[in-house]
């Protein structure tokens, strides 16, 4: 790439930076937060402060008309001890909302976890660029989508011409929180995870709070819903119940209540849509926790495995066909106070015939095909005419599982 000879380099701040709740000031840049500073401080679980540093769904969104652009990170990459190499996150250009190029940045931060241990080590590394050249020569709209599955400290913007904000288009604002599989686990790249394309199948503006391993009923994550500004709030619920063994059916239903009452607090009447767990076959009908699988390891494989017993479910332990009819019968009871509130089974997005043609390669999370899958499952049956996220949509209109 040919240096421009006069750079601009312009302050990384909330008018360019979306999709994150906060940006925390670095010595020597910018870390953005899907949680903010409060949540965080109630809960030092290290896999949640993972999960909420990495940007799923923040992008840098300006207009310009700058031929080439550079982006300093300082990047943090997970390595699994026994598991394959990951490659680097990629970062997605788009211009005037098509497909304009990929980047990485080699090096960074490392954080190498040993699943069999339960131990995460952190190492320091060098900062690096993505760059993009050969742009239009023209004013254009420029989105820079971040890695989802890397911690990105952001140090500074350059281009060749000036950047300003883009004004707002007047877009809704849906609100998303999940689990790792909303989060992007195994997407190809940040624009093809399955909210995303669904949002720009709807479009409209996501702010994604799916968490990998951290969907958990948390109450300061309620609170973080409750007091983000949106239109649309979907809340997607189960896996990590389950991953975790984290709870039983008895304090289950109080929790979603509670969860949902604490949202309700922040959007009155926004449509507010409850999703319960895709297909996942380890997880239906067998409890948690869920472990690797050390032979799959052993052999330089990542594949987890159920580790509960079925007789369990008798003493209250949760499978994910608990969770689906427990999570329908609270959305039918609170719909009688509420008329704004939808329920879809998330088999709908990935059910048993899909599971025959794309089964899930590590036992828990879908591959880059399935999330486009997804995607495109969400935004028909959400964003129809006669869907939950569309004005007038009739109350708790629910998706059956595909057939086989």
């Amino acid at each position: 790439m040919t240096t421009p000879a006069h750079w601009i380099t312009t302050p990384l701040t909330g008018d360019i930076v979306r999709g994150a709740l906060e940006l925390e000031r670095t010595e020597r840049g910018v870390l953005p937060h899907r949680l903010p500073a409060r949540a965080r401080a109630q809960c030092d679980d290290g896999l949640l402060a993972m999960a909420e540093s990495q940007p799923s769904g923040v992008r840098l969104v300006f207009r310009t008309r700058a031929t080439a652009i550079e982006l300093d990170t300082l990047p943090t990459k997970r390595v699994y001890v026994g598991a394959p190499t990951r490659h680097d996150g990629r970062y997605d250009l788009l211009v005037d909302g098509r497909p304009a190029g990929q980047a990485s940045v080699p090096g960074g931060n490392t954080l190498t976890i040993d699943m069999t241990k339960g131990t995460a080590e952190h190492a320091s590394g060098p900062s690096g660029t993505a760059r993009f050249a050969g742009l239009p020569d023209r004013v254009k709209d420029v989105e820079l989508w971040l890695p989802y599955d890397e911690t990105t400290e952001l140090l500074a913007l350059r281009t060749d011409a000036p950047v300003e904000p883009v004004p707002d288009r007047g877009r809704k604002v849906w609100l998303h929180h999940g689990s790792s599989i909303s989060h992007g686990t195994d997407a190809a790249s940040p624009t093809t995870i399955w909210p995303v394309l669904a949002a720009a199948h709807g479009d409209v503006e996501l702010i994604n709070l799916g968490f990998g391993g951290s969907a958990l009923l948390d109450p300061f994550t309620a609170r973080a819903l409750r007091d983000t500004p949106a239109d649309l709030v979907s809340i997607k619920i189960g896996i990590n119940l389950v991953n975790a063994d984290l709870m039983r059916l008895r304090a289950f239903a109080p929790a979603v209540h509670g969860f949902l009452d604490t949202v309700r607090e922040g959007h009155p009447t926004a449509p507010l849509l409850v999703i319960s767990p895709i297909l996942c076959p380890i997880h239906e009908d067998t409890p948690g926790p869920s472990f690797p699988d050390l032979s799959a390891l052993g052999e330089g494989r990542l594949r987890f495995r159920a580790s509960g017993d079925p007789a369990e479910r008798a003493s209250g332990k949760l499978t994910l066909n608990a969770i689906r009819d427990e999570l329908a019968r609270i959305v039918r009871q609170r719909a009688a106070d509420d008329p704004h509130l939808y329920y879809l089974d998330g088999r709908a997005l990935y059910g048993s015939a899909d599971n025959a043609e794309l089964p899930l390669p590590d036992a828990l999370h879908p591959d880059a095909a399935t999330h486009r899958l997804m995607g495109a499952r969400f935004a028909e049956l959400a964003f129809a005419p006669d869907g939950p996220f569309a004005a007038g949509a009739p109350a708790t209109r629910s998706a059956a599982e595909p057939a086989a």
